[in-house]
């Protein structure tokens, strides 16, 4: 028997406005006004601006003026580069950037919202028929679980950071999705055109961030389709997708062997990032799953896990057996790399969300008030905690208060802005209006288990990025270090052989226009290394006792060919040190 019964007035949807005014509210803060922060989102950017600046060479063979970056795939970055092109000239390069990463979000958003939909409007998900009538209609109950889905894939903390990141994986989210919305529809309704779209999405997935998750997903599918019993999806599956998608990504792998950018191939280094996938599952990596998996797909998996329990007695329905599948691939492939980094866990949060969306209306009243004042009290503490640090940052009240932000980050100075004041103070309103709304009515409505919950993070990120955007630009960006650096530079340097980080290179070369060693250069006059404050202070120590400078300089260098001319770290970067040599 069904686990679900539901009166038609649970399943009141959002307004589509509404919808869409959520999307924007959580994508265009961290979009717009800020600098390429330190990690993968200026590493992004530094691949998308070497292509905008470079020839058909360096649109083959990703790299950051010089640095091969081999690793993942170039689609996102192509995509990135097409956005500069387009629109850098009127809102700036990293915005321009930055517009291909709301487009994926979008996307992501479109597609969980429509599998959700054609899934919970299936006869085997709708709920049980009333003794006098007035259950919902198929479509209605339909919407309100891809509303319900939706509220839940925003309320995913994981996604928060991300998705606003201009890096590979904002991209293969979007796509992951897009599969599971095209599977929905395949094993729905088999068709030769939806397994044609599910191998073009395989193959932009492999172009993506490599064949590893492709594959698997693909032999998740088949086993979906051969538990389900479904004869005809498999042999699409198999016979049309798989071809599709080897034929799209030997679009970028048949260039760089035929065309050899630079003389070369990253092919190579390309296949042994994917064979690094594969490793034997230890208790560090699946301690890494459980330990993170908490909070980075929270508030989905509880619901999720819900269910799974609820609905276990028709497990091959194909609203729980599909993201399973899905859910139950990724998992593996997290279990199995032992890199143990955040990308990794990104993929679950599609199935999750659409999964966690059946388990709303089963789910049991206390179960869900529980959840919405955590999610009160939580983000009503964080929001006031910003407010109240941004008046004592504004109002130099309380004195004890006052210069924590210049502490945390040295050299930020407090500015005001009238309109971004209005916009927090707009967004705070809304939240305790949409809180009192969900406390004093107590709506039936589905959704309404999540929307305090996607509505509290919504509101943080907001603040934080509308009133601390100057804050936060002067504690992650190295525009300020790169600016200094460029004044250092001697005249006439020619390049510079650098041993940094990835976003390290892209900001320098950005913000402070230095000129790095391209892939042949090897002959620089100067030499920029990265060290730790450990380092640098002892090889400080050695000079003050007159020894030479071994300390500093990685074994390939003789220090008595080169002599430091410039040391330099980011004011609220406590570990990092910067030193440029220079020849004698």
């Amino acid at each position: 028997m069904k686990p679900v019964r539901l009166p038609a007035a649970a399943t009141v949807a959002l307004p589509r406005w509404g919808i869409f005014a959520l999307c924007l509210l959580y994508i265009l803060p961290g979009l717009i006004g800020r600098d390429p922060w330190k990690g993968d989102d200026a590493a992004g950017f530094g691949i998308m601006w070497t292509m905008v600046h470079g020839t058909l060479a360096d649109w083959l063979w990703p790299h950051i003026v010089g640095l091969p970056m081999p690793e993942e795939g170039p689609l996102a970055f192509w995509l990135g580069a097409i956005c500069i092109k387009l629109f850098g000239w009127l809102v700036g390069e990293p915005m321009a950037a930055r517009l291909s990463t709301g487009f994926f979000f979008l996307l992501g958003c479109l597609s969980v919202w429509y599998a959700t939909y054609l899934l919970g409007r299936r006869p085997e998900a709708q709920p049980l028929k009333l003794a006098f009538g007035g259950q919902p209609e198929p479509k209605d109950f339909g919407r309100t679980l891809a509303d319900g889905a939706l509220l839940i894939y925003l309320g995913c903390l994981g996604l928060l950071v991300r998705s606003h990141e201009t890096s590979a994986e904002t991209l293969q989210i979007s796509l992951i999705a897009c599969t599971l919305y095209f599977c929905v529809r395949l094993l729905d309704e088999p068709g030769k055109r939806t397994a044609i779209k599910i191998g073009v999405i395989l193959g932009l997935l492999v172009l993506t961030r490599g064949w590893v998750l492709p594959i698997a997903l693909l032999i998740s599918l088949l086993a979906a389709c051969a538990y389900r019993r479904q004869r005809q999806p498999l042999q699409y599956l198999a016979l049309i997708s798989l071809p599709v998608a080897c034929m799209v990504a030997a679009i970028w792998l048949t260039a760089i062997n035929v065309l050899h950018p630079y003389d070369s191939s990253p092919y190579q280094a390309w296949m042994l990032w994917n064979y690094r996938q594969f490793n034997i599952p230890n208790a560090d990596s699946v301690a890494y799953l459980f330990r993170n998996g908490i909070w980075f797909s929270w508030p989905a998996w509880p619901f999720a896990a819900w269910a799974i329990y609820a609905w276990r007695k028709q497990e091959k329905a194909l609203h729980i057996s599909l993201p399973v599948s899905f859910l139950v691939c990724f998992v593996i492939l997290t279990v199995i790399n032992t890199q143990s980094e955040e990308a990794l866990l990104l993929p679950i949060l599609p199935p999750l969300a659409i999964l966690a969306a059946f388990g709303l209306p089963t789910m049991k009243r206390s179960a869900i008030n529980a959840v919405d004042w955590f999610s009160v009290i939580v983000f009503t503490t964080v929001a006031g905690f910003i407010w109240f640090a941004w008046i004592a940052d504004q109002t130099g009240w309380p004195a004890n208060w006052a210069g924590r932000a210049s502490i945390l980050a040295p050299g930020y100075k407090t500015s005001f802005n009238f309109f971004v004041m209005l916009i927090a103070m707009v967004a705070t309103v809304a939240w305790f209006r949409l809180v009192y709304w969900r406390i004093s009515r107590q709506p039936a409505v589905l959704w309404r288990a999540v929307v305090l919950s996607s509505g509290g993070v919504i509101l943080c990120w907001l603040l934080l990025l509308s009133l601390w955007l100057p804050w936060a630009n002067q504690k992650i960006s190295y525009a300020p270090l790169s600016q200094e650096l460029a004044k250092n530079l001697p005249a006439n340097y020619g390049c510079i052989q650098a041993q940094i980080g990835p976003s390290q290179r892209a900001s320098f070369a950005y913000f402070g226009k230095v000129k790095f060693s391209g892939f042949s250069d090897t002959n620089c006059r100067l030499l920029l290394i990265q060290n730790s404050k450990r380092d640098h202070q002892a090889q400080a120590q050695a000079q003050t006792q007159g020894q030479d400078q071994e300390l500093a300089l990685p074994a390939e260098y003789k220090p008595e060919e080169w002599t430091a001319i410039w040391f330099g770290h980011r004011a609220a970067d406590n570990d990092e040190v910067f030193t440029l040599y220079q020849r004698k």
